[in-house]
């Protein structure tokens, strides 16, 4: 009786016994190693630096921090709702997504149409091969970014400026009498579109040597077929380049949407008091007045809350058009 007792327990405890020994088998030391420095790592580093001080800054702006006082009280969503209030803030959350829309849309658009003549769109026989010079377009169209962000708007300063500008003096030589002392940068109807034509410049020629490295990674056989069918230099641009470099196109977009959102040096650079009536004002520029000038740390934690949930949702829905779009199932096959 005591033997046919003790099979069954036998019977179950042998399954867990070849487990053990396949977990032990598994868990080398390479494969801990490897993950302890790969992903253990990262992760911590990522938490530390990333995750942790989103979660600061959600927990502060639920207070009345001023910035400059270990004092602090609790008082819920009332910075939300103050900055909601404000009209300031109303509008520079505006003008952020302004240029949310129009800087990734027209910065992404020309320095793919830019990639794509200095690529292939030379000549229509022989080689497939990019414009005449294309070496010397590529280099200059990338200095602009090479040049500090701040350098490049206190430049444009001096070339928007409206009694000894550059832009006034060649429009007034032309004939424009009404360019002498306009003043780009002080007028509403333009301040703004000023400002994002620089960022434009500043930033195109990074995302064209981006995609040029791309298109260069496409068999040119795909090209000659396609001239060979007769496909013109815009049809094989939408029916091969784009969806061959996809993933490189949403890469740059949301790291173009990010900066569109954040755009403080430009800004401060160019329209330190927020332009005209704040047409210029952006998140950012709000953000950094609130709290070194106002000392209102946790208003300006909120408006930091609020700029983060705008760039996940930003990114979220670039993902979701990619990936609606048949991106994914392209990539895969």
């Amino acid at each position: 009786m005591s033997a046919l007792r003790t099979q069954p327990k036998a019977g179950k405890a042998a399954p867990a016994a070849p487990r053990r020994r396949r977990l032990k088998k598994w868990l080398t030391f390479d494969r801990i190693s490897f993950l302890v420095v790969f992903l253990g790592i990262p992760v911590a580093i990522y938490a530390i630096f990333v995750v942790s001080p989103f979660v600061q800054a959600f927990n502060y702006s639920l207070t009345n921090w001023s910035g400059f006082s270990p004092d602090m009280d609790y008082i819920g969503l009332s910075n939300y709702t103050t900055i909601f209030a404000d009209d300031k803030f109303t509008t520079s959350l505006r003008n952020s997504i302004v240029l949310l829309i129009v800087l990734p849309l027209v910065t992404v658009v020309l320095a793919l149409i830019l990639a794509s003549f200095v690529t292939v769109g030379g000549s229509s026989k022989g080689q497939i091969r990019g414009l005449r010079n294309s070496s010397f377009y590529r280099v200059i169209s990338f200095f602009p970014y090479v040049v500090p962000a701040i350098v490049i708007g206190l430049i444009w300063g001096q070339v928007y400026d409206p009694s000894a500008g550059l832009i006034n003096g060649i429009l007034t030589n032309l004939g424009f009498d009404g360019f002498k002392s306009f003043a780009w940068l002080g007028t509403q109807l333009t301040a703004l579109p000023a400002t994002m034509f620089v960022i434009v410049w500043g930033l195109v020629g990074f995302y064209m040597v981006l995609f040029v490295a791309a298109i260069k990674g496409i068999p040119s056989e795909l090209y000659e077929a396609a001239r060979i069918d007769g496909a013109g230099r815009f049809r094989t641009l939408v029916t091969i380049t784009i969806p061959l470099i996809r993933d490189n196109i949403q890469t740059a977009y949301i790291y173009m949407g990010i900066l569109a959102l954040d755009a403080f040096v430009y800004m401060q650079a160019l329209e330190p008091g927020g332009g005209p009536n704040n047409s210029t004002l952006v998140i950012s520029q709000e953000l950094f007045q609130t709290a070194f000038t106002k000392g209102k740390f946790g208003e300006a934690c909120a408006m930091g809350v609020v700029l983060a949930i705008i760039t996940l949702i930003f990114s979220a829905v670039v993902f979701m058009v990619n990936r609606f779009s048949g991106g994914t199932n392209e990539a895969a096959e």
